[in-house]
């Protein structure tokens, strides 16, 4: 049985951030992740600049990829009514392909151990926690992070309150060749019963992804169906699907998104980014969050190595305590806004409002953001 400081279950932004600034500081460190990189993801590829200071902390840099330097939001209704306008911090364009893959390889020079490998049990026991793979192997940490995206298994076996509730968001993602698709436009584009956003990556190609409801979706046969009939209805997607061309052999899709309430700490587990809260994907936001989170996690659980008198509940309330503060009226203010600009008279109001007055609108998008996250 293998031992360590600190076991990361899922290898996604969040538990790799966490990796690699926990294994700069000194500790030992595995992250079990299912998939070998590089790999895509479904995500909007979107990085609010608020993160890069810290980014810059634990030595990430993109001078190796030409990301997409983004500073202009274009909002548009079903009907084409578009309103367009700069973004108080940007961000950067780049694939979940890239970015992990970097951080992954970042986190592997300074110690991290990977083992590739889905995770079939936790258990918590005499301040130690023992953790079994699928294919038998056993590891043991003082600390472990769940870090492991919207939903697993992992969710089911902790019993936690959200995935006792029917979940109706799916997910889609696919990269398109467009090539007169602005560099420094990030654009959100409003369909019946959901939104698609479009930004660069650093390859050129168009990150195409976008939510929907199981409502809107049921009655199509397939994506591509949904895609003609519904999602094309908006003139600005409609010409992206008529002249663009998708790079992809299929669609990546993820089913049963959950936009319910988790606990930052189920079982002693430190949860981080979307195993902790997941903010709605039209906020932008999401890819920051999952950084920040990890930031917070990770100092904490060195103070908790290198201070003797700060014990595990003081660490487990002050990282629930600290969560809640940075995120939760994100979160509050993501579901207020899709329940807005997914009713169709609500959002030609707001959208008229926001016209008459730009200023609501980025005041809007500060809400759903943070300020440059330093150490």
């Amino acid at each position: 049985m293998v031992q360590y400081d600190v076991i990361i279950i899922g290898g996604g932004l969040a538990g790799l951030t966490a990796a690699l600034h926990l294994g700069k500081n000194g500790h030992s460190v595995l992250v079990l992740e299912k998939q070998r990189y590089p790999h895509h993801k479904v995500c909007g590829e979107y990085v609010s600049n608020e993160v890069l200071p810290y980014l810059k902390y634990l030595d990430i840099t993109f001078t190796e990829y030409q990301v997409a330097q983004i500073d202009t939001l274009q909002f548009s209704l079903v009907n084409g009514n578009s309103i367009t306008t700069k973004l108080p911090l940007g961000g950067i364009g780049i694939s979940r392909y890239a970015f992990d893959d970097l951080l992954f390889r970042k986190a592997k020079a300074h110690g991290v151990d990977f083992v590739f490998e889905n995770v079939d049990k936790v258990h918590f026991a005499n301040d130690r926690f023992s953790i079994v793979t699928q294919r038998e192997n056993h590891f043991t940490s003082r600390i472990v992070l769940g870090a492991y995206g919207k939903r697993s298994t992992l969710d089911m076996h902790l019993k936690r309150d959200f995935v006792q509730h029917k979940s109706t968001w799916l997910g889609v993602k696919v990269h398109y060749n467009f090539p007169n698709f602005p560099d420094n436009l990030v654009a959100l584009h409003n369909f019946r019963g959901g939104y698609a956003g479009l930004s660069k990556t650093e390859t050129g190609a168009i990150n195409f992804c976008y939510l929907t409801t199981y409502d809107s979706f049921k009655n199509e046969k397939n994506i591509d169906s949904f895609n003609a009939n519904v999602v094309s209805k908006n003139p600005f997607l409609a010409e992206f699907l008529r002249e663009g061309e998708p790079l992809f052999p299929s669609p990546l899709s993820i089913a049963q998104i959950s936009f319910d309430k988790k606990n930052a700490i189920e079982n002693h587990m430190l949860m981080c980014g979307d195993s902790a809260g997941l903010i709605h994907p039209l906020c932008g936001n999401g890819m920051a969050m999952a950084i920040h989170s990890a930031k917070l996690a990770s100092e904490l659980i060195s103070k908790y190595f290198s201070d003797t008198s700060f014990r595990r509940g003081q660490l487990e309330d002050a990282y629930q305590t600290t969560w809640d503060q940075t995120f939760q009226h994100r979160l509050w203010m993501g579901r207020r806004l899709q329940s807005l600009l997914l009713n169709p008279n609500l959002s030609q109001w707001a959208l008229g409002a926001v016209g008459n007055s730009p200023w609501i609108l980025k005041k809007l998008i500060r809400s759903t953001h943070g300020k440059p996250i330093t150490l």
